[in-house]
């Protein structure tokens, strides 16, 4: 099974005036463009990687699978990505793009892979002369703090020896600008470098001497290390390692390999759907749904692609504003952004969402917590200390999450919630949860398996979810059982446990008997609370096979050693249970670090004997690629992006990896969807043993012409977010006359050899002329 979601749009403010600087010299010819709010460029220096160490396109031997069933070669055909964003980061993007869905409500879509510099990968910022570039000069220090405090981040460029320092107020103006310096001693190619400006901005000149120079080039090694210790080896060069990937684990169907055709002035039209702005390719193909011979296990609300992808623009809802930044955006959002009220008729009772003006308001209720979510939440946890919300348990699975409430005040307490809930009556519940900043995806559970590896979910929770987990012998209760660590608890809330009508009953006793079939231990069954008047079941999945061993009927059955607990890319649901690792080396045999020390910790069943990602042994390869983040992050992108990152909150990394790039936000306000592609090292439990999560993603390009790729980045990007591209030029210079031709702001572009980077921001502009999607009409 898959999952979507809808994206949420934000307004931008009105774009400034622009005018152009430009700055030749020997070396790369880079191109850098910044205009309009929240201004940014575009830095990902791998510090202290060799030439080679920047993430690739993977191994490119990759097995491509085979078909694995029909409904896999129904659905794999044409998908697409769906998340909110405030933007996109793409290395190699395009090659390997993915399809999956995912939302955020503002942030920065990323995808690492290939180097552009000869010794960091990318353009370099230099913003500090007395720490690596990054800051300011001790001269200049109480000024550009002034300025900074008043207008904003500073945002600044330099490509191997050329420097441009300015500095961005909250809607991108720049405020204070310094002049740049050109070193020319190491340069040894042709640069060119372009900067668009506000009318505002002034050339701020730094007087620094040979001193100042000295200690900045100095610091700026620190920043951008030379590369002259080998590290982590290209991903384009590596094999798969010790890591199978998903699309051999899967059996994914062949790819279809549609053309990529990105035209130059590309004629756009506007998507007509049924859903209009809502519009979900791959869950509003309502031909397909109404072709479905049964909807009994809620085929309807799963994935069903139509068989070309769209390449029609999705209009915006009307009035869309600005979205409110988080943690304001937990209570209350714009109604024009989402405008909805059926869930607030349906729902307004139980304090999931009220109409209050022009505003949306979330009290913070739930179906089971009408008076709020952070006292539901201690009372689970006072009814089951072992729990330790942020400690034992960091990484939440909540089934049918409604506006996802539970999620957003685990928050509170140092927990990452994945919600889903599937696009149905309730009308944009996800994207509620979205705009509020809190994660979620748009899924059901049907007939497949949920899009998430085995064994990785701390706690799994269900609180009114809808879901009859006792019929058709406990099928989708074997899936949360699939999904859910050994040793983790399964935290149900629902009126069969504390309610004595004749349906409960029958109920409850159907649920003992499964899960004491399945061995999971009930650890407590509570008393109503006398605040929300509820009461919760909370149960444990076994630590050992004993118990499966000992059963006198086998039912459920235990699962073939053939099947796979960690295929989830289109994998029908299977009536089995896994038995539980017991060998030391085994992921799942340990319960995982207390959070946070598992974050930073290579995890125990990573053998020095595996081969990693980057050529090393595995343990050594996760903590040289978590120290790299730590570094590229804390001396680049927190200080040399022009990012202010308190407008931030969600980010999704195209190429996760070992989720690196996300550890090392960990301190920030903001949470990322790490993305692994179905062809890539299949490092998705790696991930969730760090306290963190990800999806699964499939290969785009090969499906999908560049024309349909981004309009769906268009799709899922709100206005004023940025898309940051990395790829062969060839496909740099498609995206760009693309995003040109949507009068998309070119914020930089940057090029050396075959390869190249592209920033970009989206704007407000729809097309008028309309193209009408059959398949997509009610």
């Amino acid at each position: 099974m898959t999952s979507s979601s809808v994206v949420p749009v934000q307004n931008g403010d009105d774009t400034p005036q622009e005018k152009k600087s430009e700055v030749m010299e020997k070396g790369t010819q880079v191109t850098t463009e910044s205009s309009g709010s929240n201004g940014q460029q575009f830095e990902d220096n791998p510090g202290d990687l060799p030439d080679d160490a920047t993430k690739g396109d993977g191994n490119t031997n990759l097995a491509q699978g085979e078909s694995n069933s029909s409904t896999e070669e129904k659905q794999e055909k044409s998908q697409e990505v769906y998340a909110s964003s405030e933007g996109f980061k793409l290395n190699d993007g395009l090659k390997t793009s993915n399809d999956q869905e995912s939302k955020s409500d503002d942030g920065i879509f990323r995808k690492e892979d290939k180097q552009l510099d000869s010794d960091d990968g990318v353009p370099k910022t230099d913003t500090d002369e007395s720490s690596g570039g990054l800051g300011d000069s001790e001269e200049n220090s109480k000024q550009k703090k002034s300025d900074a405090e008043s207008d904003g981040d500073e945002k600044k460029f330099d490509s191997g020896d050329t420097e441009k320092k300015s500095y961005l107020d909250d809607s991108g103006s720049k405020q204070d600008n310094s002049s740049s310096q050109i070193n020319e001693e190491t340069v040894d190619t042709q640069v060119e470098v372009k900067v668009e400006q506000n009318d505002s901005n002034v050339l701020e000149k730094s007087s620094d001497g040979k001193d100042g120079n000295q200690e900045k080039n100095e610091s700026s090694n620190e920043v951008f290390p030379s590369a002259a210790l080998p590290e982590l080896l290209n991903e384009t060069v590596a094999q798969n390692g010790s890591f199978a990937t998903q699309a051999t684990e899967s059996k994914n169907e062949k790819e279809a390999h549609l053309s990529s055709n990105g035209q130059n002035g590309f004629s756009w039209k506007l998507c007509n759907s049924t859903a209009g702005p809502d519009y979900i390719p791959c869950l509003d193909n309502w031909q397909a749904i109404k072709n479905l011979h049964s909807t009994k296990h809620y085929e309807h609300r799963e994935r069903h692609c139509p068989q070309e992808p769209p390449t029609c623009l999705v209009p915006l809802p009307e009035g869309y504003k600005h979205s409110i930044e988080w943690p304001k955006s937990r209570e209350k959002i714009w109604y024009s952004n989402v405008p909805h009220t059926k869930l607030a008729d349906y729902k307004g009772h139980q304090n999931w969402v009220k109409v209050t003006g022009e505003y949306l308001t979330f009290p913070g209720g739930g179906t089971q917590f009408k008076h709020g979510a952070l006292h539901y939440i201690d009372f689970i946890q006072e009814s089951v200390p072992d729990i330790a919300w942020g400690k034992r348990s960091r990484v939440v699975l909540d089934v049918g999450c409604g506006v996802a409430s539970f999620g957003g005040f685990l928050f509170d307490r140092n927990v990452l919630t994945m919600s889903f809930a599937p696009k149905d009556e309730h009308e944009a519940q996800v994207q509620f949860a979205l705009e509020r900043g809190i994660p979620a995806i748009s899924a059901v559970m049907g007939t497949q398996r949920l899009p998430f590896p085995g064994k990785v979910f701390d706690v799994v929770h269900c609180a009114r979810c809808r879901v009859p987990w006792h019929i058709e012998g406990g099928k989708l209760l074997l899936e949360l059982n699939r999904v859910l660590r050994p040793g983790g608890f399964f935290v149900w809330s629902a009126t069969p446990i504390y309610q004595k009508l004749t349906e409960d009953v029958e109920i409850w006793r159907a649920m003992s008997e499964l899960t004491k079939a399945m061995c999971w231990k009930l650890v407590n069954k509570t008393s109503k609370d006398a605040v929300n008047g509820v009461a919760v079941a909370v149960y444990r999945k076994p630590t050992s096979n004993e118990c499966y061993e000992q059963r006198s009927q086998q039912e459920p059955p235990l699962c073939k050693l053939s099947d796979d607990p960690n295929a989830a890319w289109n994998v029908p649901l299977q009536d089995c249970m896994h038995k539980v690792p017991v060998d030391s080396s085994e992921r799942g045999s340990q319960w995982p670090e207390q959070w946070p020390a598992r974050l930073d910790k290579s995890p125990y069943w990573l053998m020095s004997s595996q081969v990693g990602v980057y050529g090393k042994a595995a343990p050594e390869d996760f903590t040289t690629d978590n120290e790299h983040w730590k570094r590229v992050v804390s001396k680049s992108y927190l200080k040399g992006l022009g990012i202010n990152w308190s407008t931030v909150r969600n980010i999704m990394d195209m190429r996760a990896v070992y989720g690196g790039f996300a550890a090392a936000l960990k301190d920030m306000n903001v949470w990322v969807m790490n993305v692994v592609p179905i062809d890539s090292p299949d490092t998705l439990p790696i991930i969730y043993e760090r306290g963190l999560f990800d999806h699964l993603f499939s290969k785009v390009k090969k499906r999908c012409n560049i024309v349909a790729l981004i309009a769906e980045v268009d799709r899922m990007l709100r206005p004023e977010g940025k898309l940051i591209v990395r790829d062969d030029v060839e496909t740099i210079n498609q995206v760009e006359n693309l995003v040109k031709s949507m009068l998309w702001e070119v914020r930089m572009t940057y090029s050396k050899d075959a390869e190249g980077l592209l920033s970009v921001q989206k704007s407000l502009w729809r097309p008028k002329e309309v193209e009408t999607l059959t398949y997509a009409l009610a």
